[in-house]
């Protein structure tokens, strides 16, 4: 297996509006890092592709200012986590996996889960397989891959330049996804993790993880999870990008339908990245929402 990247801490020092310190967990033989900020009941924002916790740093202000305990981990090849720089190491089920040791380690429970693009696939998988843990779901410009989805055409050209691209323009992706350029200090901050092409790995990898067919690896599994959501009653809040060209929101439309929830709330003026498009906005709709409940 190929080495593990450990980004130095000198390219993520100074980042544009990211005082938020690291914390590390050592599991098997990697270091994982994730945000942890103040007491309260727990909310875990889950990121996705090619993104880090940097995502969030405009939303969990306003979350944990109304009072509660957020968390946001990096991903394994994510951020501050180590980046194995074997591209087989990556699988569906080793993120859910690595991912879940974060509720275990730190003993979370009645968490609320908000996810993005590849965050979906893991907290929600890992909110039906551990419901005791966790009480409310907040989805953003994500879905399920169950091997029956259909891919928009935006989709299929990403994962072809993914294919063919070794050293992944990571930044460039980020700034191509967002309504509003979010400027060249804030694309260095999405860059900045990612020190060489074997660091690339991770983000390389999951857009080839996805499954085209239902017996393709990771399919069933995420059957099971959308079969799970449909009978599943815990709050949900549903919001999503305007503007989105990876997942529209007539795709969104078919999947809150498709998991048994209304249509979720348009968020004007936002693409993809609909967190560095409107990111207080959000925060302050989820803490909102929280506090109703």
């Amino acid at each position: 297996m190929a080495g593990v990247v450990r980004t130095p801490e000198r390219h993520l020092e100074g980042l544009p509006n990211f005082p938020f310190e690291a914390h590390y967990r050592e599991v098997d033989w990697l270091r994982l890092a994730h945000i942890n900020q103040r007491e309260g009941p727990p909310v875990v924002f889950f990121h996705g592709e090619p993104t880090w916790s940097f995502l969030w740093r405009n939303v969990m202000p306003p979350v944990r200012d109304a009072g509660f305990r957020c968390l946001a981990p990096d991903l394994v090849g994510f951020g501050r986590s180590d980046k194995p720089g074997d591209i087989d190491f990556y699988s569906y089920d080793r993120h859910v996996a690595l991912a879940g040791t974060l509720f275990e380690d730190l003993d979370l429970r009645g968490a609320t889960v908000v996810v993005h693009d590849w965050g979906g696939p893991i907290g929600l998988r890992l909110a039906v397989e551990h419901p005791g843990r966790v009480d409310r779901l907040v989805i953003l410009d994500t879905g399920l891959f169950t091997g029956r989805q259909r891919m928009t055409d935006a989709w299929i050209a990403f994962r072809d330049f993914v294919a063919r691209t070794e050293d992944l323009p990571v930044g460039f992706l980020v700034r191509g996804a967002c309504k509003t350029d979010p400027g060249d200090e804030v694309i260095a901050a999405y860059d900045a993790p990612f020190p060489d092409v074997a660091s690339k790995a991770g983000a390389r990898a999951f857009p080839l993880l996805i499954p085209q067919t239902p017996d393709a690896p990771g399919a069933s599994a995420g059957q099971r999870v959308l079969e799970a959501l449909r009978d599943d009653h815990r709050p949900t809040l549903m919001l999503w990008g305007d503007s989105d060209p990876v997942l529209p929101l007539s795709v969104a439309e078919r999947f809150a339908e498709s998991i048994g929830r209304p249509p979720p709330r348009p968020i004007d003026n936002a693409s993809h990245f609909l967190q560095e498009d409107q990111g207080p906005e959000i925060g302050g709709l989820i803490a909102d929402w929280l506090l109703a409940g």
